[in-house]
């Protein structure tokens, strides 16, 4: 079966973030920024993490099925056909077996950070998480009103991250820690963490009281030979890991608004019941049912591409930028490349490749602390897509080493 992930398909004017929104979502809070001056025809959106390829056909097709019915009234997940697919999905990759009524919907990842930090945590409760890190796991403690902590991740100098479990271990014995928001593959860096890192991680929290949120979301999204073990299959007897997976980004449907939440523990999920949103998008529950049920071979097929662009990727940076700090991720679409050799701290990377490039891509400063220096570019795009990219991030690069 074939699947082009080489059409290039425009997306400016469909209220798309990646390119209508960027400007107020990455800037909107910066009074210092000025408007840009750059034609919105000639940007390349390298930014947000959902992908520039068309979602397969088994959740269109269960779009459609499901439009065949014309009442679209308020929608719960009662039947157990999203149970028995993403169960399924589960067991067969990962060798990971849930119970039904341990799953619940969600509308996306996000709102169930939110709310699971405000069930598990009083006021005045802190939550952990690792940097660099995904930006609503501080969000969604802050706009909770819990204090957010941080252990940084030690980078080696070939760009692999690594879990300082020293400042770990000193974090999670600290009693106001309550929470770790644990991501497994990790954004940005791309990190699988393995079987002993994730049982240390866990024992530690664990017998320290700290209940683990481990949002999962790139879990299928892996390298060619590289596996990922949810972290909840190695503590079997336990209830406090709470499971975050999605469609979104394995599919990209993150326009969706659907995901699934595994909560073993019965008081918790008592709580979730009675104070998270209970409804669900009809398509989007069909979408996600369709995708998980007959989506694998369009997933097989992206992973092969997606592996091909990071190949394409690091080739190309050896050639032309060669001080540039780049590891292929174990998983995600997401590249972080380490530009120390370039640039100081003083400049806002975010802002420099939109202005010098018309590249919308994260710099570091996006990823709460530890980033500086470093940019993350989303490979999720047709392969001429990504060679543009390349060659403007490669020639901003290089202007500004030679102004330098």
């Amino acid at each position: 079966m074939m699947f082009d992930f080489d059409q290039v398909i425009p997306r400016l004017g469909t209220n798309a973030l990646a390119q209508d929104g960027y400007e107020n979502y990455l800037f909107g809070a910066d009074p210092s920024a000025s408007p840009l001056q750059i034609p919105e025809r000639d940007l390349l959106s390298m930014w947000v993490a959902d992908m520039q390829f068309a979602a397969p056909d088994a959740a269109i097709d269960a779009m459609r099925e499901r439009l065949s019915h014309p009442i679209f009234g308020y929608t719960m997940n009662f039947d157990s056909h999203l149970y028995e697919a993403f169960g399924t999905w589960c067991e067969r990759r990962y060798d990971w077996r849930f119970e039904r009524e341990h799953m619940q919907t969600s509308l996306g990842v996000i709102p169930a950070l939110f709310g699971l930090v405000e069930y598990i945590c009083a006021p005045g409760d802190k939550v952990l998480s690792l940097t660099p890190s995904y930006g609503y796991f501080k969000h969604a403690a802050i706009q909770r009103d819990r204090a957010f902590v941080t252990s940084p991740l030690h980078r080696r100098n070939d760009g692999h991250y690594e879990v300082d479990f020293e400042d770990f271990e000193r974090q999670v014995r600290d009693p106001a820690v309550k929470l770790f928001f644990l991501c497994h593959p990790h954004n940005p860096t791309g990190r699988v963490w393995n079987e002993d890192e994730l049982r240390r991680m866990g024992e530690l929290c664990l017998a320290h009281g700290v209940r683990i949120v481990s949002d999962e979301i790139h879990c299928d999204l892996t390298r060619a030979g590289v596996s990922h073990t949810p972290m909840a299959k190695l503590f079997p007897d336990r209830n406090e890991i709470i499971t975050c997976m999605a469609v979104s980004k394995t599919f990209n449907l993150a326009g969706m608004m659907i995901a699934t939440v595994i909560i073993p523990d019965a008081e918790l999920r008592a709580e979730w019941r009675r104070r998270h949103y209970p409804f669900v998008n009809p398509l989007s529950l069909a979408a996600a049912t369709g995708a998980y049920r007959d989506g694998e071979a369009w997933l097989d097929a992206l992973r092969e591409y997606l592996d091909g662009n990071f190949a394409f990727m690091r080739h190309y940076l050896s050639g032309v930028l060669p001080e540039a700090r780049f590891r292929v991720p174990q998983a995600t679409y997401l590249a972080w490349v380490d530009l120390s050799a370039y640039f100081d701290e003083s400049i806002n990377l975010t802002r420099f490749f939109l202005e010098h490039a018309g590249l919308i891509l994260e710099g570091g400063e996006m990823f709460i602390e530890n980033g500086a220096q470093c940019v993350r570019l989303n490979l999720a795009c047709p392969r001429t897509v990504l060679e543009d990219a390349l060659a403007r991030f490669a020639i901003a690069v290089d202007a500004h080493r030679s102004d330098g």
